[in-house]
């Protein structure tokens, strides 16, 4: 078991999904950064997919209560164990009654906290992951909280450390793809010209932002749009014309139009934008 001593802003398990529920109305969930959490559970011997912790901003304690192998990654988090520094994104050595600290993160959005064994909560439809928006999976952590930790597996980490960046904290550049929609706007040119700010009601289901720069988005089409299905990236255009990039727990249906879809290998990126960071897209070159 792993005892939970303290919570930040809000820490919730996570594994890479629930796929295949669509037609029940089920999204999939899973870690906002996928990129994070598939390396924190590499550098422990875990399969890719075992589930993880994912912290909002920091301020995690955990206490084990056995020998724990764990890695940190994501957001700039800084992490001790027992009040020594740990370094970000390398294999850290836990003792019974050692207790590993996040501080609150410098840079990104979101840090994960992968165990050797994963973390085996029960599953729902075949995943660990809580999904804030239909209220599925296991609830946010809470202190006092007792994780348990499955079987270690067959592999050993190979690697102490990756050296991988942290979260950019700069203007962020994106990739999207135009459309399916983008004909519902008077110019599709106004998403990529000058930047966008990352709001403060950003959540797990979508990246909401505001306009920092630039000329606003404008519907050449005012007439209603039937619900259709809203993919994982997808940039949805309500009357406000705000846009919101969808993320993890985002609707599987919607009734905005959506003026592009951020590129697969971008979105983790907007995940760890942090509220008041700039965003600038830019169109995929086919």
């Amino acid at each position: 078991m792993i005892r939970v001593e303290r919570v930040g802003p809000l820490a919730t398990i996570q594994d890479l999904g629930r796929p295949g529920w669509f037609d029940s109305g089920v999204g999939i969930a899973g870690a906002a950064d996928r990129a994070s959490l598939r390396l924190a559970n590499r550098l422990v011997g875990n399969p890719e997919g075992a589930a993880g912790i994912e912290v909002l901003l920091g301020g995690l304690e955990l206490l084990a209560d056995r020998h724990l192998t764990v890695a940190v990654t994501g957001a700039a988090a800084p992490a001790s164990v027992d009040g020594r520094p740990m370094g970000a994104a390398s294999v850290l050595e836990i003792e019974a009654g050692q207790r590993l600290r996040l501080g609150f993160a410098m840079a990104g959005l979101r840090t994960y906290v992968a165990v050797r064994g994963g973390i085996e909560v029960p599953a729902v439809l075949g995943s660990r992951s809580r999904d804030t928006l239909s209220g599925l999976g296991p609830d946010p952590l809470r202190a006092g909280d007792l994780l348990p930790v499955g079987p270690p597996p067959r592999q050993y980490p190979i690697v102490d450390v990756a050296p991988v960046l942290p979260p950019a904290s700069g203007l962020l550049t994106v990739h999207v793809i135009p459309g399916p929609r983008d004909d519902w706007f008077s110019s599709v040119a106004a998403l990529f010209a000058g930047d966008w700010t990352v709001s403060s009601a950003t959540d797990r289901i979508g990246a909401r932002l505001d306009r920092h720069s630039g000329p606003a988005l404008e519907r050449r089409v005012s007439s209603e749009l039937p619900t259709e299905g809203m993919a994982l990236g997808s940039i949805q255009v309500p009357p406000s014309g705000q846009p919101v990039v969808f993320l993890a727990d985002h609707p599987i249906t919607g009734g905005y139009p959506v003026i592009g879809v951020v590129a697969a290998a971008e979105v983790d990126l907007v995940a760890q934008a942090r509220p008041g960071q700039r965003i600038r897209f830019r169109p995929c070159r086919t």
